[in-house]
């Protein structure tokens, strides 16, 4: 395992293998690493000859209030996990090794696909995400970068700034790892107590009801209101549903769907997806 903690070294390790000829896969990661993040590792080395992961907690995506402080920081287990999946490099720079004394330039992401959701309950936020993966990009060079639908409007947000300013990058999205009981695994559940933790399944049979809404061609976002709020400690953010590719909700309710749902529980905020396909015609007329 190569433990990299400046951008020139990890700039130039990256280079020297695809000057070798291989492959380069990549997988951004604020680290607290756990089996979701090492599905996206396994899934990197499956079809890359290298992975690189990268550990930093980004400042910048935290709003005021937010966990920055608290969330955790666990590099030497991460690097074990990290290595294990199949990773040989792990970037962990330091705050001032990313941003130095200021982030004057930074990339601005304000648009339909940023305005709501996550980006109207954390303002800034895809701002700072989109800064920093520009900066994770332009570093690594070309090369598969691997995001987790858990977090799917950070993925289309990724994908679409990948696009727009012509990185060499082909971003490779992998499914949602849950735990037993349908929890989409995420850094943030270590926070949450007992009654937390057995409460926050919820969010994903929010969802699935909100699947069997759908293709029954009811409109989704009463019913899966409804299941959230069966329990007391979650306090729900939005339970919305939008059209894949655009993130607005569309009209009639049918083609590819995403189902999104984002929840405060007293200990942590959590977030989940799922995904549908509609046919034409399916749906009743919303009321």
């Amino acid at each position: 395992m190569n433990i990299i903690d400046t951008i020139t070294a990890f700039s130039q390790a990256l280079d020297a293998e695809r000057r070798a000829g291989r492959t380069v896969g990549l997988v951004p990661t604020m680290g607290a690493l756990h089996e979701g993040h090492a599905s996206l590792v396994e899934r990197a080395a499956a079809e890359c000859d290298v992975v690189a992961v990268t550990v930093f907690v980004n400042p910048l995506q935290f709003g005021a209030g937010e966990d920055l402080d608290a969330y955790p920081r666990t590099l030497d287990a991460d690097v074990k996990l990290a290595e294990q999946a199949g990773a040989s490099i792990v970037f962990a720079p330091t705050v001032a090794e990313m941003y130095g004394a200021g982030t004057w330039t930074t990339v601005s992401v304000a648009g339909e696909m940023t305005g709501v959701l996550e980006g109207a309950s954390r303002p800034g936020h895809f701002d700072g995400v989109a800064t920093v993966v520009a900066k994770l990009f332009a570093m690594a060079g070309r090369c598969r970068a691997y995001f987790g639908e858990k977090d799917f409007q950070q993925l289309a947000v990724v994908r679409r700034m990948a696009a727009d300013l012509s990185f060499p990058i082909e971003i490779v999205a992998c499914p949602t790892v849950r735990a037993d009981d349908g929890l989409a695994l995420s850094s943030r559940n270590a926070y949450l107590g007992a009654d937390e933790r057995a409460a926050a399944p919820v969010l994903r049979r929010a969802l699935l009801a909100g699947v069997d809404a759908a293709l029954a061609g009811a409109d989704p976002e009463p019913v899966m209101a409804a299941v959230l709020a069966t329990e007391p400690l979650v306090q729900p953010d939005y339970a919305v549903v939008v059209d894949a590719a655009t993130l607005q909700r569309p009209a009639p309710l049918a083609g590819d769907l995403r189902l999104l749902v984002a929840a405060r529980l007293p200990s942590a905020r959590l977030i989940d997806n799922e995904g549908v396909t509609v046919a034409d015609g399916m749906h009743r007329k919303d009321t």
